[in-house]
């Protein structure tokens, strides 16, 4: 009888979502796929994909984890589960970090790890003479995304596609992100950052 419910578990649709059409959608067109591209990642066929989108059907719980899968986000994030009321907030404490301390570079990322989410912001330090990445270090960010960077404290120099940008406590500056570049901190004393990268914008 236990093996029973859970199969009708599995397979009933999930009557109480009657926006997840929609939103799988706005997220499939968000990574810039096609149905039939996200039909070959998640499994799920195009023509169920598309009655999905439409709202024409609702998916069974197997389904819509593969669909989730698919879109690179877990059941509750597709479902907006670990949602409330639309505010999250990130407790300091909650902080995801990066970077090397013996390289003389950390970060930390303050927004959180939303699905759909197109917009990262993070706080840099770093140490004197440390930088961001290497000279010949490819770009880390995806085809079309752009940064904007604002010094906090101290002096750094960015170095986007071969030239060189002196920025000083205050200063701001805004690039394309898919091109060859790393902050450097030139100064003798730490130099701080916020930055926010928007991924996938394409340039006009």
């Amino acid at each position: 009888m236990i093996a029973y419910k859970a199969a009708v578990a599995v397979v009933a649709p999930i009557a109480s979502e009657p926006a997840v059409g929609p939103r799988v959608r706005a997220l499939r067109e968000g990574m810039a796929l096609s149905l039939r591209e996200l039909a070959a990642r998640s499994g799920v066929s195009a023509p169920m994909l598309s009655q999905v989108e439409r709202g024409e059907t609702s998916p069974t719980l197997a389904v819509a984890t593969r669909i989730a899968s698919g879109l690179e986000l877990s059941l509750s994030q597709l479902l907006r589960l670990d949602e409330a009321e639309g505010v999250s907030v990130v407790r300091r404490e909650e902080r995801r970090e990066g970077g090397s301390q013996s390289a003389g570079h950390r970060y930390e990322v303050l927004t959180p790890p939303l699905p759909g989410q197109r917009a990262e912001l993070s706080e840099h330090r770093l140490g004197p003479g440390a930088s961001t990445a290497g000279p010949d270090d490819p770009p880390m960010h995806e085809p079309g995304a752009r940064e904007t960077a604002v010094v906090t404290a101290g002096n750094l120099r960015l170095v986007c596609d071969g030239t060189a940008h002196d920025l000083q406590e205050g200063d701001a500056v805004t690039f394309d992100a898919d091109l060859p570049h790393h902050f450097e901190n030139p100064s003798g004393g730490e130099a701080r950052m916020l930055a926010v990268v928007s991924a996938g914008l394409r340039r006009s």
